[in-house]
């Protein structure tokens, strides 16, 4: 008797072929049978006429490394039909981390921090706490670059010694040899924005002999996208390592329409043999820390050396005056997107700020918007999150439909209730893959049903090297999605974030039912994967 029998659905299976109408049965885990099957032939059956029976949703960019230890529930994400998250994204992953750097990371996280037990060091440790406790999905880490520089060199803005560089190597190194699947940067955060080309490259060397991936949030996405999409090709090509280049998009209407000559440059290197990706959200609205719009030099020391510059008068005013006129080669977000469109999405201290902009803000202070942002990161200890309105439509559109992107929610797994119903963050932390489905398929047809499945399934699975999911097939584990096709939409807002989307009827994770009806079951069946070594 097999476990469960999915029938009567229509089966998109993730290669981006049109649907086909058959029964799939599961046992012990995995897809086993695929065909016209008896339902005598199943201990429990699930009816999906009129459905949509596809692989489980892979979010190629997520940043949930630290919210599933609070809850391995992962509600935000599960209930969009994702079954496998990639975490420590954007060169941030909270292992490796030694034990007398747990303080600083603490610093980062904020008041969130005190909800979890910080009882591991290295990555296999962390992967340990992560596979003990369970959760509704399954993980495929990435060690972060930030972190390996926290670790040896904290925020010092220079170039390692060799020494330094040897400790991080080595660090990377137990990482990959622990499970991770590759290597992440975020060029614009301190302390991985201090880093040169070469030490990159140098450290992608060592993810590359482990058969891993680079993912990168370049070193800018407005007025020098296509330099840093450059850089990208080159770290590529130099360490021999596929390439994914993380929610390609032009900030900044100066910019808009350079996203078609950023996805032409990865055209060209895959001619070239560099292999190159790109993923997306399709959202034109952002999101990160507001301490990310102060210049590179006032993070340097890390968060409290930060706020006692932003106590300095003359630094301030200094702050000011590069924010105004810029600095070669930094993403001066704050003069991309503009004050009334730099919106607060969580403050601890400040909770009446929340969705209001800094010009708003700086107006109910009766100050400047500089000095608004100042002195709410030091009353909120620099733990700020914000939401910046500075992209295309169009360019996201196109960056969608080209055949290179695909799907990534740049979120976490949030909940509407207990310590993660904080703030307003960024709806694509509950909307991503069903907006995608509702808006851009069903409603404005940007895409096929088939190819938008196959961005967020087998592509990403072909990525990662998950040769065993991502499409439904006979063999493969049982990470399935059931949807309403005609009902699919999101239903999170910039206002009102924290809400649940419509049309997912059914998860399934590893043959387990997570959602069921719409509704979580409680089943945490997720495993931390380990990565088919692609050498």
């Amino acid at each position: 008797m097999f476990d469960i029998l999915i029938k009567n659905g229509f089966i998109i299976d993730g290669s981006g072929n049109p649907w086909f109408k058959a029964d799939i049965a599961i046992e012990e885990g995995k897809i086993c049978k695929i065909g016209r099957i008896s339902i005598s032939e199943a201990d429990e059956i699930i009816d999906a006429s009129g459905l949509i029976v596809a692989p489980g949703f892979i979010d190629m960019h997520s940043h949930s490394d630290f919210f599933l230890l609070i809850n391995p529930r992962s509600e935000s994400k599960i209930r969009q039909g994702i079954t496998t998250e990639v975490i420590g994204n954007c060169g941030f992953s909270i292992a490796p981390l030694k034990p007398d750097k747990i303080e600083i990371m603490k610093k980062e996280i904020g008041v969130l921090a005190d909800e979890v037990t910080w009882d591991w060091s290295t990555f296999k440790e962390y992967i340990n706490k992560l596979t003990r406790q369970g959760s509704s999905v399954n993980v495929a880490p990435l060690v972060g670059h930030g972190t390996l520089r926290l670790n040896v060199m904290e925020y010092e803005n220079r170039d390692p010694t060799k020494d330094e560089l040897d400790e991080m190597k080595a660090l990377l190194a137990e990482s990959l040899e622990a499970g991770a699947f590759g290597m992440s940067t975020g060029l614009i955060y301190a302390p991985g924005s201090y880093a040169k080309t070469e030490e990159i490259i140098e450290l992608a060397r060592v993810a590359s002999e482990y058969g891993g991936i680079y993912t990168s949030h370049i070193r800018n996405e407005s007025d020098k996208l296509l330099e840093a999409v450059k850089e990208a090709i080159k770290i590529g090509k130099n360490a021999n390592i596929p390439v994914e280049i993380s929610h390609m998009k032009s900030a900044g209407k100066q910019n808009w329409g350079k996203v078609k000559e950023a996805l032409r440059l990865l055209k060209l290197a895959r001619e070239e043999s560099i292999e190159v990706t790109c993923d997306f959200y399709p959202y034109t609205a952002g999101s990160t820390g507001l301490a990310a719009c102060l210049p590179p030099w006032v993070h340097e020391g890390g968060i409290e050396e930060m706020l006692k510059k932003l106590q300095d008068p003359a630094l301030r005013e200094k702050i000011k005056k590069d924010i105004e006129e810029g600095i070669e080669g930094w993403e001066n977000l704050a003069k991309s997107a503009g004050w009334d469109r730099i919106v607060i999405s969580y403050c601890e201290r400040n909770k009446e700020y929340e969705g209001l902009s800094i010009s708003e803000i700086a107006k109910i202070r009766g100050t400047n918007p500089f000095d608004a942002m100042f002195d709410l990161l030091i009353e909120e200890e620099a733990v700020v999150g914000i939401i910046l309105h500075m992209m295309s439509e169009d360019d996201m559109k196109y960056v969608m439909k080209h055949p290179l992107s695909m799907v990534g929610t740049d979120g976490e797994g949030y909940a509407p209730y207990g310590p993660l119903a904080r703030g307003k963050p960024h709806p694509r932390n509950y909307g991503t893959f069903p907006r995608i489905l509702g808006k851009y398929v069903k409603e404005e047809k940007v895409l096929t049903l088939q190819d938008a499945i196959r961005k967020m399934t087998s592509m990403p699975a072909q990525k990662l090297g998950l040769l065993d999911r991502g499409l439904i097939r006979e063999g493969f584990w049982a990470d399935i999605v059931i949807f309403d096709p005609l009902k699919i939409s999101d239903k999170a807002t910039f206002s009102n974030p924290h809400q649940y989307p419509t049309g997912i009827e059914y998860v399934i994770v590893n043959g387990v039912k997570v959602i069921e009806k719409g509704k979580h079951t409680g089943e945490l069946p997720g495993k931390v994967l380990s990565p088919k070594r692609m050498m």
